[in-house]
């Protein structure tokens, strides 16, 4: 049992002030009173009853209103009784952490968590005195809570706390509380964090630094189970038009039973399509792929949901993408275009195909072309060379198909600068198609099977490719001898494919397969090194990258939701832009890009971070044992009044209003004896 111990010592100077009734009882209590009798024979008697009965009024008096003095002053002093947390004097500031992720929005046994947060937050400060100062600290990490402020408006800032989208690592918002704590020279510093403490957000190590008393205040969820949609992907980098698109839907369970029967559904262009139902395993997640059908260019909003209560902040996933009106291909030709390139593209609207000699060109408009063909150049000029590599590099597709008269050092000179393999002698000898790449985009799921009986190419000349391995080739179409007819290389954000035979169907029967060729140019137009994301996350994809559709200083380009429109940070580097949503993104759906709010010219869609979605919690010896002994855990049933327990944390079990209570009670003693005791 600790020793009593006052806040503020020097009042017990006051005590003094006993001697005030002991003065008054000497001198006042010793007056006589004259008292007449007409018989003086019990005179003595009487005298000594009534005189044993005034000094015992008169000493009960004085102690009344000696307690009652001596418990004011102790009032005054503010006695305390130690607890087991030292106890810190003078002023104090606070920083408080209420988590208002949208785990919070769970229930515990009575109320939601974040609504009991708020709660256990404000018995928390008023726990405090008036000049103590404090901070409120949510997930937002918003300027206004990165201040101190009085406790009136500690009070008023916990009242406007509400469900976010945005979640913080535990770690984050502690090395944001000390940021501001470490700012002042107030020695009494102390940190609270309010939460579910859910396994996947707190990371919080065992404290070191005993400059800061940190507590951490548990609240438990009744909900544990979950299921959320995690992600969904199209397996295609480009969605065409007339076209099955396969959509890749993946949704997890996060509970420990397995999840049967859960709906999944795509509402896109009006239509509510059901997908099916998925089992789950425990802890796990199930895969599943659907067609999207596109009968118009543009962009789409499309929607997946699922049917799980009462978590639903991540039952749903937006997402958009973009389908061309038309794909752009360049053929840059030495003399004359090859009719059976014309022929491959002439029958689809969708394709438009543009030949070149390679003496009339334009490098400037390069970047509007998805695939770029050089048919049978003699050689590469060092600047045509040039703009090809840039061109891939900021994502374009080129296919090289060499001359059988080619000028090898250009084209070596030339391929060097991606790098990629090199270019040897030309060779009349027959070689056969032995292998094709079916794991590879450009003939991945091309084929049902690769049939015995599919026809491979044949080549009547080809050149010897080198086999460098810090070259990265991958090989899409590899000779029987093990040598590669046509290889790819990832060049930054774009794709170099490269034949080591002529298109011209003299040494090379490609062209007149339709069965490898076709697919095989139609897909290498439409891959891309730089996927476009059909989805982002709020609060952790802040950087969205963007063609430039405009020129100069006064750019401004703005984004648009249902509820709100925002000015991104942006940054133009050439061709690019670069904007930053800097948090300002705070619902799921879709925004659109614009300069002009009647020109839309760009589609994208955000999503709630799937990180909140797993309800597993740290129990409190779990979370006792992660930080250590030097971060308190502070346990309390849900009819705890924090006020007091804190108050008798910070400031030992306080008894000044006992005191009072005392000088009170003292005071009414002697109001008592003296009205209701006779004086005789």
């Amino acid at each position: 049992m600790h020793p009593m111990e006052f806040l503020y010592p020097s009042f017990l100077w006051a005590l003094a002030a006993i001697a005030i009734p002991i003065i008054i009882h000497l001198f006042h209590f010793r007056r006589f009173k004259k008292v007449y009798f007409t018989n003086v024979r019990f005179l003595k008697e009487v005298k000594e009853e009534t005189a044993n009965r005034n000094r015992l009024k008169n000493l009960l008096v004085l102690l009344s209103r000696i307690l009652a003095i001596t418990a004011l002053v102790f009032a005054f002093a503010q006695p305390f009784i130690p607890q087991d947390v030292a106890v810190k004097q003078g002023e104090k500031i606070v920083s408080i952490f209420i988590d208002n992720s949208f785990s919070m929005s769970s229930r515990s046994q009575e109320l939601p968590l974040l609504e009991k947060a708020k709660q256990r937050a404000k018995e928390i400060v008023e726990a405090y005195q008036v000049e103590d100062r404090f901070q409120i600290l949510t997930n937002d990490f918003e300027g206004r809570h990165q201040r101190l402020v009085s406790k009136e408006d500690a009070l008023s800032l916990i009242d406007e706390v509400t469900i976010t989208p945005a979640v913080k690592a535990l770690s984050k918002v502690n090395a944001r509380q000390k940021q501001l704590l470490n700012n002042s020279t107030v020695e009494n510093k102390t940190i609270y964090l309010i939460s579910d403490f859910q396994k996947n957000i707190t990371d919080i190590k065992a404290e070191i630094d005993t400059t800061f008393e940190v507590n951490l205040i548990p609240l438990q969820s009744v909900q544990k189970t979950n299921i959320s949609i995690d992600s969904a992907w199209f397996e295609a980098p480009v969605q065409m038009m007339n076209q099955a698109n396969p959509l890749v839907i993946k949704v997890r369970n996060h509970s420990d039973e397995k999840a049967e029967n859960i709906r999944l559904t795509l509402n896109h262009q009006g239509q509510i399509k059901p997908i099916g139902s998925l089992t789950i395993p425990p802890r796990s997640y199930a895969i599943d792929t659907v067609n999207v059908s596109v009968i118009k260019a543009g962009w789409h909003e499309a929607e997946l949901e699922i049917t799980d209560f009462p978590v639903q902040f991540d039952d749903k996933y937006f997402f958009t993408f973009n389908v061309p009106e038309q794909v752009n291909i360049l053929v840059i030709n030495e003399s004359s275009s090859n009719r059976y390139l014309d022929a491959v593209f002439s029958s689809s609207s969708t394709f438009k195909i543009t030949n070149l000699l390679s003496k009339n060109l334009d490098y400037s408009k390069f970047s509007s072309y998805q695939l770029i063909v050089t048919n049978d150049l003699r050689s590469i000029s060092s600047g045509l060379g040039f703009e090809l590599a840039q061109y891939v590099k900021n994502g374009g597709n080129l296919l090289v198909f060499p001359n059988k008269n080619a000028a090898l050092d250009s084209y070596n000179n030339f391929l060097n600068g991606f790098p990629a393999n090199n270019l040897g002698s030309f060779e009349q000898i027959p070689r056969e198609v032995g292998q094709i790449n079916i794991e590879e985009f450009i003939f991945k799921n091309v084929y049902e099977n690769t049939r015995s009986n599919l026809k491979l190419p044949k080549t009547k000349g080809n050149f010897k490719i080198s086999n460098f391995g810090s070259r990265g080739e991958e090989t899409l179409l590899r000779y029987r001898d093990g040598g590669t007819f046509v290889g790819k290389y990832r060049i930054e954000q774009g794709h170099l494919f490269l034949s080591s035979a002529p298109l011209n169907d003299e040494f090379n029967d490609l062209s007149r397969n339709a069965e490898i060729f076709v697919p095989m140019i139609y897909k290498m137009s439409i891959s891309t090194g730089k996927d476009r994301k059909i989805a982002f996350t709020i609060g952790k994809d802040e950087v969205i990258e963007t063609d430039n559709k405009v020129s100069g200083a006064e750019t401004v380009y703005k984004l648009k939701g249902r509820a709100e429109e925002f000015i991104p940070e942006q940054k133009t580097y050439g061709a690019k832009a670069i904007l930053s949503t800097n948090n300002q993104v705070k619902e799921a759906g879709y925004y659109n890009l614009f300069l002009d709010e009647e020109q839309v010219l760009e589609k994208y869609a955000f999503n709630f971070d799937r990180k909140e979605s797993d309800l597993r919690y740290l129990s409190e010896d779990e979370l006792k044992t992660k930080v250590g002994q030097n971060i308190n855990v502070i346990s309390a049933n849900a009819e705890t009044d924090f006020t007091t327990l804190i108050g008798e944390r910070s400031q030992g079990v306080i008894l000044w209003k006992w005191c009072l209570i005392a000088a009170l009670g003292f005071l009414l003693l002697e109001i008592l004896l003296l009205r209701l005791w006779p004086t005789r």
